[in-house]
């Protein structure tokens, strides 16, 4: 166990190391869900009712979509070392399949703290007037927490299996692009049918209604049990595949 914690330590120094050095990476995920945040206040969020001020209202969403950007990096991060050789290098060395993932996930974790602090202070002075108590921000930490793992370890597991650093974006992609069907910026009411179901019944909405509530006040009901029981279960489940596809990989 104490080398198993030695090598993961050594891979997660490794990995903020590079995230240091590639700070275009950095950039973009906070830059864009700013980006997303002043279009939506500023452009749409007068022409959208949602019972309350919409700043308020779309900031939570603002948030799940920039851990979905930090997380999504970490895809393009493993397939760069699956083809760039230093899987090779690593294989003849005692170190844990599993420490070079551990690293990449440490790494996505500590970026996303980053960019959610600094757009969470952004949308602050856009007009975000959270009433939470240090109590529902600690509960908000640890389910952000919960769901960024989840998201990181699922990015590792398409990184490990891409065939190519830009595939492993593309298969990444929908973790961009959920958010979007989802309550982050109108109600799921005011949507059709069918994009309706799809939004009341995939796991971004149940956080981002838990995050919603716990910062402004609003109903949460059963969505906070939901929120955390597909945190939960998307991170075992991702844990699990992606450590299995990486070993298989690295096994060929």
């Amino acid at each position: 166990m104490s080398h198993a914690i030695a090598d993961s330590m050594t891979m997660v120094g490794r990995s903020i190391r590079l995230g240091r050095r590639n700070l275009d990476t950095l950039f973009m995920s906070i830059v864009l869900p700013l980006m997303m945040m002043a279009l939506f206040v500023y452009v749409f969020g007068g022409a959208i009712n949602t019972g309350t001020g919409y700043v308020n209202y779309v900031v939570p969403g603002i948030i799940l979509l920039c851990t979905g950007y930090g997380a999504a990096s970490t895809a393009m991060s493993v397939a760069d070392d699956m083809h760039s050789g230093m899987i090779d290098r690593l294989r003849s060395m005692p170190i844990r399949s599993f420490a070079v993932l551990t690293g990449h996930v440490t790494a996505s974790v500590a970026r996303n703290a980053l960019s959610t602090t600094i757009v969470v202070g952004a949308a602050v002075g856009m007009g975000f007037r959270p009433s939470a108590s240090p109590l529902e921000w600690a509960a908000v930490a640890g389910l952000l927490l919960l769901y960024v793992l989840a998201l990181s370890w699922l990015a590792a597991g398409f990184g490990a299996v891409a065939k190519s650093v830009e595939s492993a974006g593309a298969l990444s992609f929908f973790m961009l692009f959920l958010p979007y069907l989802s309550s982050a910026f109108v109600p799921t009411h005011t949507m059709p049918p069918l994009l309706r179901g799809i939004s009341e019944h995939q796991p971004i909405t149940p956080v981002i209604e838990t995050v919603r509530g716990l910062l402004t006040g609003t109903p949460i009901g059963d969505q906070g049990r939901l929120a955390l029981l597909w945190s939960v279960g998307l991170l075992v489940a991702s844990f699990v595949v992606a450590t299995a596809l990486y070993r298989r990989r690295v096994s060929d």
